[in-house]
């Protein structure tokens, strides 16, 4: 498989991965609260990484290990705890579908503040997946007209943050590889997340049979949808561009959505629709 092949195939795996990533902070939602749900998943991943990834860390150099701290704040421990407390209020797919601003904001600040260039092309595929992503947002939000959809700008946030961090990792970190990048993100975060889980009620539901059930979907979510992925999406990003990597938001939405009608939620015609255009706009920011 040739270097084209391969980034569009760590596209589509990721985006199987973080589409179905959604539904399990649901799930975990059911026995957990927000705070919680968001701690053990980096907890989880950051012991699996270290299981596989330790020898990893002896790569990272002392000037590189500030990069590897910034990028583990923006990329893994601000979005974990947002994107949890958004899906109390919001829909999994709504809060998967603005999840897609992301490639947006990447193209906006790499412009601005890392001076990345981009390819016409590149910005017209950000646009076009971003109109695919609205239709999406808008035809769920008449769907869904009882949510409090204040709590989107915990996700918008979230996206500014996964921007900051594919820009910071392309910039600073491309020489270092994925598995070194995740597993030293994750050594970082790890005591912060253990004492934050330490602050709330979990020893008093561990032994709750729903909470237990919560537990295991998000280790999936930890091992699975956090530690594996972001070590293919850090390779991704090393491989191509931080617009095309970030792409992979325009794909998760569909995942998401499928998972959405296992779990009794309706796709309109306006949102198949929708999917199709952010496909079209995944398409242009991948071609140079």
């Amino acid at each position: 498989m040739d270097a084209k092949q391969l980034k569009w195939a760590y596209l589509l795996v990721l985006s199987l991965i973080w589409g179905s990533s959604f539904i399990l902070i649901k799930r975990g939602l059911v026995g957990l609260t927000a705070i919680q749900v968001g701690s053990f998943r980096i907890i989880f991943a950051a012991l699996f990484l270290l299981i596989v990834g330790f020898n990893s860390l002896k790569k990272i150099s002392l000037r590189q290990w500030k990069f590897v701290a910034i990028t583990s704040f923006f990329g893994t421990f601000t979005p974990a705890y947002l994107f949890a407390i958004a899906e109390t209020q919001v829909d999994s797919s709504i809060v998967a579908i603005l999840n897609s601003l992301t490639p947006l904001n990447t193209l906006v600040l790499g412009i601005l503040i890392f001076g990345i260039q981009f390819q016409k092309r590149q910005v017209l595929g950000v646009f076009v997946g971003l109109v695919g992503c609205l239709l999406l947002v808008l035809s769920g939000a008449s769907a869904h007209p009882g949510q409090n959809y204040y709590y989107v700008v915990l996700v918008v946030i979230a996206t500014l943050c996964y921007a900051i961090n594919v820009n910071l990792i392309k910039k600073y970190l491309s020489d270092l590889n994925s598995l070194s990048i995740t597993t030293g993100n994750f050594t970082v975060l790890l005591l912060p997340a253990l004492i934050i889980l330490s602050t709330t009620d979990i020893s008093q539901r561990i032994n709750i049979d729903v909470t237990q059930h919560s537990i295991f979907f998000v280790l999936i979510l930890g091992v699975l949808g956090t530690g594996i992925a972001n070590v293919l999406f850090f390779k991704l990003i090393q491989m191509s561009s931080p617009v095309f990597a970030t792409s992979v938001t325009y794909l998760i939405p569909i995942v998401a959505f499928f998972w959405g009608l296992l779990d009794n939620e309706m796709l309109t015609p306006i949102q198949f629709f929708g999917a199709f255009i952010i496909l079209i706009g995944v398409y242009l920011s991948a071609k140079k």
